[in-house]
């Protein structure tokens, strides 16, 4: 696909009858690399709650791969990562059965795992780099490491359009670098990715937009942004180099940086918790 994944018009939602987004137009084009960025509170996660069914629109109108969100059902191609998920949940399983899970949309009820299943899940384990604890228990490892896990339980699905809430909230560095790893590697394959982020870090060299929130409504779209310059009062203000926060030149919108065709995803995680 090389139209709009995403096309929001006039967007409004309101939980327990107050206001938190008001008049959001965003449009994500195929293959870009979009960082939500803003305050705790601005909105950001409610917005990619709003984008993945999970909060309903008060107003205004969503698509998704081109079709009406009312028609839209196809979601095995939408891979999410909620925010500060646990991989555990209280549940033992293996880091291998957890991120199996991502499969199911693939297969029917009660059908054994097919090689293509199983070749899936170790392409993710290793993406993410923990093929080498594929058969440890997922209590056993560290905070970041588990939202390694998430991330390859929906990279199994191959995702096509993947949402991610703050992964490097609380996640050491050595784990961001990891994550951005694994990020990198979904990006070049093709795949729309909206990021979450309060500050990005590593993530920052692999952003091809950043759209920052206050107060329920956009007020930047456009080149990255520093952690500061989010910040500043008049983000009309802020003067954007074409260079990203880590120095090097970047091709905003060049689908030429993607060298492989789009991938298809994974279910949406129902019990990620939210910070609007």
């Amino acid at each position: 696909m090389t139209g709009p994944v995403i096309e929001l018009t006039g967007g409004a939602v309101s939980i327990g009858g107050r206001p938190i987004l008001r008049g959001i137009d965003l449009t994500v084009s195929a293959g870009e690399f979009l960082a939500l960025m803003g305050a705790n509170g601005s909105g950001k996660s409610t917005l990619v709650r709003a984008l993945t069914g999970l909060h309903p629109l008060a107003n205004g109108s969503l698509r998704l791969f081109g079709s009406p969100y009312g028609d839209f059902h196809d979601w095995r191609r939408v891979g999410y990562v909620p925010q500060r998920g646990s991989a555990a949940s209280g549940i033992p399983a293996s880091v291998w059965e957890v991120v199996a899970s991502g499969r199911l949309t693939h297969r029917r009820l009660f059908r054994p795992l097919g090689r293509r299943d199983r070749t899936a899940i170790a392409d993710a384990l290793e993406v993410v780099g923990l093929a080498d604890r594929a058969g440890d228990g997922v209590s056993t490892l560290s905070g970041g490491q588990q939202q390694r896990v998430l991330i390859a339980r929906a990279l199994a699905g191959d995702p096509e359009l993947f949402f991610l809430d703050e992964p490097t909230a609380g996640v050491d560095l050595p784990n961001q670098l990891m994550l951005a790893d694994s990020l990198r590697t979904l990006s070049q394959r093709g795949a729309t990715i909206v990021l979450v982020a309060h500050e990005l870090g590593p993530l920052a060299p692999l952003v091809d937009r950043a759209v920052v929130m206050r107060d329920g409504r956009i007020s930047y779209d456009g080149p990255p942004l520093t952690h500061d310059q989010v910040h500043q009062p008049d983000l009309a203000m802020v003067h954007v180099d074409h260079v990203d926060q880590g120095g090097h030149g970047h091709h905003h919108g060049d689908p030429a940086r993607h060298d492989h065709a789009p991938h298809v995803a994974a279910p949406l995680d129902q019990d990620g918790r939210e910070t609007r």
